[in-house]
């Protein structure tokens, strides 16, 4: 099956028609050209281009989603919080890399998934929790731009209010555009990229300056961390803001010199984007006293600005996160939309859903209306949380595949293995101590993951009676 996602979201050919689940001889030998284009060297995206990819689907809006919950979280642990997320992310990234290679294709995590299990209803629950995981993340970045404009301009003078209507109104814009033009979604994000960039590197360097003169530094003391479980559990509520670097496999097939550039543009996007973070969280909570992140939790990194830059700074990385966190829901609206389509055409999901609406699949909509509800519906905690669950699960499962063939793509079995070990754990650590601090968050994911077993049960089997019939 093929995913079109991540590096193509920007920049898609008008989907095929219905395929034949059992036809795969068409998609053997684009694999063979696309194996022939990478030995001559044809490819079009180069390692700069392929570690951006990574980056900017790492560092999109969830950094602005989720830093305020971080450090509520894990107080002055907060950086350990990260490096741990980002820890998994770089072993798991392992797997990725050895996947890429082995077998390069735009479906990425879907075609991983395909490979290690075949099509089941094991492999298309999966690949639907997948596309419900756009949802999810959606919802997280309307969440973050839905408390980020306030800031700027008040509507109605109640800020939850205030919310929900930008909240609705960002992910009503972002439909419109998609329907508009997809080369607009394109360029929106290619400038969002260097401007997110820019403005985050920029804060760091002022921010770290600025710590030298700060009285809350201590707040970065040992003694100022939650406990190791509390910390860990935090580590995985944030795991959101690492899921992007699964992009790159999307972009595999077209990265020249692959056997050099794939593992470096890998590593490379996760580490930077770890050191990043770590970087940002450590001013963050050095900068700003724990009730004043409290009150800020769902804007705390404009608000780490103001100790240094004033009124100015607090500005900026606010208009740095409505552009992020826009540019985000442009992307992965297209992106969900795209991963709906594929599903179906693969006979995972009714044919119902490959049907088109002004020139886009119906799940562009489908996913809209999801999104709308689900950021309506729920806060950010229970949100972050079931983004976390639903990617920690897929990343434990890439793993698992990693183990399954690590002779045929290469891989040294100890480290796949030791990365399945780690995301299950760390989701038994994160369902454990969300189960206390927010069940709603565990429910919802639950009730996801529950369900999407379930329709692709209840397809499958109607799917065999009506052939056998």
């Amino acid at each position: 099956m093929r995913r079109r996602s991540g590096w193509a979201r920007l920049s898609w050919a008008p989907c095929p028609g219905r395929r034949s689940p059992v036809a795969r001889g068409s998609k053997l030998r684009r694999v063979a050209a696309t194996r022939q284009e990478q030995r001559t060297g044809q490819g079009r995206i180069g390692l700069k281009e392929a570690i951006s990819i990574g980056i900017g689907g790492m560092v999109g809006g969830g950094i602005f989603a989720v830093l305020g919950l971080a450090v509520s979280l894990a107080k002055g642990g907060t950086p350990v919080a990260f490096l741990i997320a980002g820890c998994i992310a770089l072993i798991t990234s392992y797997s990725y890399v050895k996947l890429s290679l082995a077998y390069p294709d735009s479906g990425g995590t879907v075609r991983f998934i395909d490979q290690g299990f075949g099509t089941t209803v094991f492999s298309g629950a999966i690949n639907n929790l997948l596309w419900v995981s756009y949802i999810i993340m959606l919802s997280l970045y309307a969440s973050a731009f839905g408390s980020y404009a306030p800031n700027l301009l008040s509507i109605t003078g109640d800020r939850s209010f205030d919310f929900h209507i930008y909240a609705t109104a960002i992910i009503v814009l972002a439909t419109v555009i998609n329907y508009y033009s997809i080369a607009v979604v394109g360029r929106i994000e290619s400038y969002a990229v260097i401007i997110k960039l820019v403005i985050l590197l920029g804060f760091v360097g002022i921010g770290v300056y600025g710590l030298f003169s700060d009285p809350n530094v201590g707040q970065l003391a040992f003694d100022q961390w939650e406990s190791p479980l509390k910390l860990f559990a935090g580590a995985m509520v944030i795991f959101v803001a690492y899921e992007g670097f699964e992009l790159i496999a999307n972009a595999a097939p077209d990265i020249v010199s692959p056997q050099r550039n794939i593992p470096r543009a890998y590593y490379g996007a996760v580490i930077f984007v770890m050191l990043l973070y770590i970087v940002i969280a450590i001013v963050t909570v050095g900068s700003l006293a724990f009730d004043r992140v409290a009150k800020a939790q769902d804007y705390v990194l404009a608000e780490a600005a103001r100790p240094v830059l004033g009124q100015v700074g607090f500005t900026i990385i606010t208009i740095a996160a409505l552009i992020s966190t826009f540019s985000a829901i442009n992307a992965s609206l297209l992106g969900g939309s795209r991963v709906n389509n594929e599903i179906a055409e693969d006979d995972e999901l009714p044919k119902h859903f490959t049907a088109r609406l002004w020139g886009q699949p119906i799940g562009l909509l489908i996913t809209a209306v999801a999104t709308v509800i689900v950021v309506n519906a729920f806060g950010l905690e229970s949100i972050s949380t079931a983004g976390s669950i639903g990617f920690i699960g897929i990343f434990g499962i890439v793993n698992i595949v990693g183990v399954k063939l690590h002779r045929a793509i290469g891989a040294r079995r100890a480290i796949p293995l030791s990365g399945a070990i780690l995301c299950f754990i760390a989701l038994a650590v994160l369902v454990h101590q969300e189960v206390t601090d927010d069940l709603t968050g565990v429910l919802l994911s639950a009730g996801i993951i529950g369900a999407c077993f379930a329709m692709e049960w209840g397809y499958k089997r109607s799917e065999g009676a009506r052939e056998n019939g």
